[in-house]
């Protein structure tokens, strides 16, 4: 035979299921240290720029973008900000992976502008600078960006 439930108990258990709904979206992100490992690595490349060896340029860069590839797949679905708990791929979606994307092409290309208006300006190792300005806002903007993407998402889901 079925008991049926109170409206203060349904209530209860709904407010129980939309909290630990908002608990599984508050754990889509990147693990932090995908923004350490971004930003140094992007420094670094700046700063082998900056040395204009144009092999040594080029094999970091390939180093970089090789790297980067190989730990994109897991950092970027967005499913593993901390060992706690992995968000199913269809709850994660693949939002997170294309925002990176879109991030990075627009890091690089700031990259690139500001260190030439610092060549043009007459700096002293303008990559260097550059990359060391976008590294920054690599550290202080992505857990930002992702936090949008998180508070938006609950708001999709009525939360």
């Amino acid at each position: 035979m079925e008991q049926r439930l109170t409206p203060q108990e349904a209530r209860a258990a709904l407010d129980t299921v939309d909290r630990n709904r908002l608990s599984v979206i508050q754990e889509i992100d990147l693990p932090r240290w995908y923004f350490w490992g971004l930003a140094i690595g992007w420094i670094v490349l700046g700063f082998i720029a900056d040395l204009q060896i144009a092999w040594l340029t080029t094999a970091a860069t390939f180093a970089f973008g090789a790297i980067h590839s190989s730990i994109a797949g897991y950092a970027t679905s967005g499913r593993h900000r901390t060992d706690r708990l992995s968000v199913r791929a269809d709850v994660a979606g693949h939002q997170i992976a294309w925002i990176v994307i879109a991030a990075l092409v627009g890091l690089a290309l700031l990259t690139i502008g500001l260190a030439l208006a610092l060549a043009a300006d007459g700096a002293g190792h303008p990559t260097t600078i550059a990359s060391v300005l976008v590294a920054l806002l690599i550290l202080l903007g992505g857990p930002q960006l992702l936090a949008w993407r998180r508070r938006r998402a609950a708001r999709a889901s009525g939360l």
